[in-house]
């Protein structure tokens, strides 16, 4: 594929931003790849392990000249960073994001983005529970879905260039309204996350009065709920304190429906249950048919993840 920017500022070299570089030169998409972090321990793995063509001291010096500067920072770091590089952003520059809440985004970054400068948020659906430089791998976007959430007027140029970008570096790319797309993440990845961290809290709680046979003796589904809870905490407190009218919203039809099976074991009610399991069933097959997952063990999880 044709180089479709000439330099891309990285800030924040965690999971996302590393897989992003590895795809972005697994695809020969940018001419050169910056890179910034505030951890200066961060940054010495960066360049340690090859991340980034050249990884920067100050976010002023990673984002000049740039023809694109990606926000890979918690969301509730934005507003600063965002405030912060404002003075050293070339005019004709985008600045994107990949951060899981839209609409909390694009209220903090949106007033710090100078005139003449393009400002098209975006949100890739990929990830593992691994975190930090070390964690990237240039596969994580093949076939997940990325999506642009612009703003406002946005600039039709701005828009396809990155859409072009995300789908070099293997995704599929749909455009989505951010209130929707708050909505939509809450379902399909908000409250499934705080539903895992409550149980796996729970099995903590019964872990100490079991001997620790919790652990010894994890199934796969608990299994998977650990896998989940694993993930970055910053980012998921971020999320949850950003997104949180849509995830409210939809915690309190999952615990209407939790009540609605209580009662059915309760009273013995197998033909509810049998019904409900079979309608839920059929939407695992759908993810599998939309291939965003595989029939495989274990879920078939990359192991490509350190």
């Amino acid at each position: 594929m044709s180089q479709v920017y000439g330099r891309v500022a990285l800030i924040g070299l965690g999971l996302i931003a590393s897989s992003m570089f590895w795809a972005i030169k697994r695809g020969g998409l940018v001419g050169e790849v910056t890179g910034y972090a505030r951890s200066e321990e961060t940054r010495a793995t960066a360049r340690r392990i090859g991340l980034c063509d050249r990884v920067c001291d100050t976010l002023e010096d990673a984002v000049k000249d740039a023809d694109l500067v990606v926000l890979c920072v918690p969301v509730g770091a934005m507003e600063a960073v965002a405030r912060q590089m404002a003075g050293s952003l070339k005019p004709g520059a985008t600045v994107s994001d990949v951060g899981s809440v839209k609409r909390a985004v694009i209220e903090a970054v949106g007033p710090h983005i100078p005139e003449g400068v393009h400002f098209v948020p975006a949100h890739p659906l990929a990830g593992t529970e691994h975190s930090g430089p070390e964690s990237g791998f240039a596969e994580l976007f093949d076939n997940r879905w990325s999506l642009i959430v612009p703003s406002g007027d946005p600039d039709a140029g701005a828009v396809a260039d990155l859409r072009a970008l995300w789908e070099g570096m293997g995704a599929n790319v749909d455009v989505m309204d951010p209130d929707h797309h708050d909505l939509v993440l809450a379902v399909t990845s908000h409250t499934p996350h705080l539903i895992a961290y409550t149980m796996v809290g729970v099995a903590d709680d019964l872990r100490r009065v079991t001997d620790s046979e919790v652990i010894k003796y994890s199934a796969a589904g608990f299994r998977d709920f650990t896998r989940i809870a694993a993930s970055d905490p910053t980012m998921w407190r971020d999320v949850f304190l950003t997104n949180k009218d849509a995830t409210l919203e939809i915690l309190g039809r999952f615990t209407e429906e939790l009540f609605a099976l209580q009662r059915a074991i309760r009273t013995g009610n197998g033909d509810l249950l049998h019904d409900y399991f079979t309608r839920t069933r059929g939407i695992r097959r759908g993810i599998l048919d939309a291939g965003q997952d595989v029939d495989a063990p274990n879920f078939g999880r990359s192991t490509k993840a350190k």
